[in-house]
């Protein structure tokens, strides 16, 4: 190409001077000859400047350049290939992005993409199904205000999409949508959202059941260990043969009504997203309360449990239930750490919140169990842990319990160095102390 234009201009230039030089000769004036030979050679050059800059300012999409010849014959067929060439590159890639189109389309799970703001900018046809979009006049809408969840706007502004959220349907309150977030490109937002109301009908179905069933067993339950307890009470006139049996269903007993209250308790704090009773908790003062029955239920092993509570930092919450949930922390590292072992409570607020941390000295856990430790009934031994009395459902109340704070839980732990369990409460759940 190079070659060419070179090639042109030697000849542009041979033409012209020979053109001049016969001029000259003829008039007899070979400077002015030469000058009128560049002038007319700069203007035809100048005409050819403002058609191109007329078709670059003016022309319509694919509009073919103007016609030309010489070097600017060349320069026009050079944009020529060039557009025609651009036009085959975007012709694939609308292609390509007609296919995306049509398969997200089929898809019966909402896509939705978002700029960095949150505004919208495409989705398909089953976000109009799952949350009520519609198209053309809610583009470049925020989401926030088409979704108006205040679940979902405190979980879109926290900017922590490790988890889905799952919400109601803004068209429809029996429908139940889970949303998750995946960040992409430049902070852009790309929002997937599934249909799981049938999941939630089951899931709803078994809480019920649980609940149910716990409930109506407490009644018969209560007989059972009140007799036991009478028995008991008079073990003298009852055949020492049985004065074990009745000691151990006498313990059984009560480990089973413990793990009914642990049942409800759960059914209770999933029942609803936010605490009845959202108050100021002086968590300084529930914490010192929990520390005085820690060292009651530890008694005679000489564990060492501090406690370093900052004045004044209240949390907006259930006293209830966050005494279930920081107990539940306390009194598992009593159980699981050895004798004249150390257990460390702290709690404190910095810019990112609340944090409470519960840590011990005790045996530790193994990494691969770490993500289950909040499941039911979830175990890490396989003794079922009759020795140490709990139900397995301790860290699922205190997950739960988080849950309705605003909260999460952060568990760490080396296996034979102890663990620490940490509960984190965003800025919002604070309540500033001005008494």
């Amino acid at each position: 190409m190079n070659q060419n234009w070179h090639a042109t201009l030697i000849r542009h230039l041979l033409l012209l001077i020979t053109v001049c030089l016969i001029g000259g000769l003829i008039s007899g004036y070979y400077g002015w000859s030469l000058a009128l030979g560049l002038a007319l050679y700069l203007g035809w050059t100048l005409k050819q400047l403002l058609r191109l800059h007329d078709w670059l300012r003016n022309h319509q999409p694919d509009e073919a350049p103007p016609d030309g010849y010489g070097l600017w014959g060349e320069v026009f067929d050079s944009i020529y290939h060039l557009q025609r060439r651009d036009q085959r590159v975007r012709g694939r890639l609308q292609a390509v992005i007609d296919r995306v189109q049509e398969s997200t389309a089929a898809l019966r799970d909402a896509v939705i993409m978002l700029d960095s703001d949150g505004n919208l900018e495409w989705w398909n046809r089953a976000a109009e199904t799952l949350l009520g979009f519609k198209t053309p006049q809610d583009g470049g809408q925020q989401v926030t205000n088409l979704v108006r969840h205040p679940r979902f706007k405190e979980y879109f502004e926290a900017e922590n999409y490790l988890e889905p959220l799952e919400i109601p349907s803004p068209i429809n309150d029996r429908m139940r949508v889970q949303l998750h977030i995946t960040r992409y490109g430049n902070n852009e937002h790309l929002m997937l959202v599934r249909d799981v109301t049938r999941i939630h009908q089951l899931e709803q179905m078994r809480k019920d059941f649980v609940a149910n069933v716990s409930h109506e067993l407490r009644t018969p339950l209560t007989v059972i260990t009140g007799y036991l307890e009478t028995l008991l009470d008079n073990v003298e006139d009852v055949n020492p043969r049985w004065s074990r049996a009745l000691q151990q269903m006498s313990q059984q007993g009560s480990r089973m009504q413990t793990l009914l209250n642990d049942l409800l308790l759960l059914a209770k704090l999933e029942a609803t997203d936010y605490p009845s009773d959202n108050q100021p908790v002086a968590v300084d003062a529930l914490l010192n309360a929990i520390k005085s029955d820690a060292q009651a239920l530890s008694g005679p092993r000489n564990q060492r449990i501090s406690l370093e509570a900052a004045p004044g930092v209240h949390l907006k919450g259930s006293e209830s239930e966050l005494r279930s949930a920081f107990s539940n922390l306390v009194f598992n590292a009593v159980k699981y750490t050895q004798d004249e072992g150390h257990i460390r409570i702290r709690w404190w607020a910095d810019e990112q919140g609340a944090h409470l941390s519960v840590q011990d000295s005790g045996m530790g856990i193994d990494a691969k169990h770490l993500p289950r430790l909040t499941e039911r009934f979830y175990r890490v031994d396989s003794s079922r842990n009759s020795n140490t009395g709990g139900t397995g459902l301790g860290l699922a109340i205190v997950k739960h319990v988080l849950l309705r704070h605003r909260g999460r839980l952060e568990i760490s732990s080396v296996l034979g160095h102890g663990s620490t369990f940490t509960c984190h409460f965003a800025p919002g759940q604070l309540v500033s102390n001005k008494a």
